[in-house]
């Protein structure tokens, strides 16, 4: 088994991406420390966060295997790579950008580029991409992903954008491999007030309500 295709079969099992984006890379640990601790392990760095590749390297060195750390936000191969070297294990887009799936795939890693309609979608899907980030979700809700994915059952979709520990179900129940969580999950306020007992209890709950979709 290729190192991709683990990566990619872990992002499934783990379910929950968690999307951290800050004003500065100070809260990046704490708060990926403090979602591992209510079990969400997938934990993806925002390029709008300052020094977001240098967090994502401290990551690494702290966090080691046990977390799988990604970089979101990419919209150029340049910042892909830099991202990569940074040692990010995954690439996501919120735009479907097909050459980012090379940069992804020749460093042996998955990426997830963004989506909004069925077309979009397929063609990221045929340039190679391992996930479909549909995103905002919120505006399309589990009915598109549902009728989406009626003549489209071989893509992977990963929803982002609105999704909460109360809607996560009904996207898993659509059909969704995963779910990206932003700021439902890691809240700016929650930042803030450096609030990370707060935000442990917030991914217990979604990593709760990820089990009970999954009937497990």
């Amino acid at each position: 088994m290729s190192n991709r295709q683990q990566i990619v079969d872990r992002l499934i099992e783990a379910g929950v991406v968690a999307i951290i984006r800050t004003s500065s890379p100070d809260p990046v640990i704490p708060a990926a420390r403090a979602l591992l601790a209510g079990g969400v392990q997938a934990v993806e760095v925002t390029l709008t966060t300052p020094g977001a590749c240098e967090a994502i390297q401290a990551l690494r060195a702290e966090l080691g295997p046990e977390a799988l750390i990604g970089v979101g936000t990419v919209l150029n191969d340049s910042d892909a790579q830099r991202a990569l070297d940074a040692g990010a294990c995954y690439v996501i887009s919120p735009i479907c950008r097909p050459s980012l799936v090379r940069v992804a795939h020749d460093r042996g890693c998955p990426v997830m580029l963004g989506c909004y309609t069925p077309t979009e979608a397929q063609l990221a899907h045929e340039a190679g991409a391992d996930f479909i980030k549909l995103f905002p979700a919120d505006t399309l809700g589990p009915a598109y992903i549902k009728a989406l994915l009626a003549p489209l059952p071989h893509l992977r979709i990963v929803p982002t954008g609105g999704v909460n520990h109360e809607t996560l179900a009904s996207f898993i129940q659509a059909g969704c491999v995963a779910v990206g969580a932003g700021s439902c999950l890691v809240s700016k306020d929650i930042v803030a007030r450096r609030a990370w007992d707060e935000l442990t209890q917030r991914a217990r709950r979604f990593m709760e309500a990820l089990r009970a979709a999954r009937g497990q």
